[in-house]
């Protein structure tokens, strides 16, 4: 199953570490790059997608700017404070363009995925679409 629209699975951002009136955080699960969740600045930035069940993961796969370092972390409870890490990634710098980086996740099981950037290549970062594959 791949999936670029995980609001259409029932997922929803459940945390976003900023916002932007202009720029929400549901628009990362949209499946749509025209639209985009921006940081305010300074780092770690994190958001928090929770899908509607225990979901099988193999592969994720993240569209965004000026994103330099990424961590991906995964919960199987409601308890938002127990985190285990799954994938780490540094990004290489696109002028121009899209960055599209995708992580092996080898089939875990999550309900919660949080994306924590940890460093970017400019103070503002922009997330366009994160899409999952079993």
């Amino acid at each position: 199953m791949s999936d670029s629209c995980l609001s259409s699975l029932g997922a929803k951002v459940v945390l976003a570490a900023s916002g932007d009136d202009n720029h929400p955080p549901e628009n990362i699960i949209d499946g749509n790059t025209e639209t985009f969740w921006m940081s305010t600045g300074m780092f770690p930035q994190e958001f928090i997608i929770h899908f509607s069940g225990p979901m099988k993961i193999g592969l994720v796969t993240m569209d965004c700017y000026n994103v330099k370092h990424l961590k991906i972390e995964k919960n199987m409870v409601d308890n938002l404070s127990h985190f285990e890490s799954v994938a780490e990634k540094e990004f290489e710098h696109t002028e121009g363009h899209l960055q599209s980086n995708t992580m092996s996740l080898n089939g875990i099981s999550a309900t919660h995925l949080r994306f924590i950037i940890t460093s970017g290549y400019d103070h503002f970062v922009s997330v366009h679409r994160v899409s999952v594959e079993s």
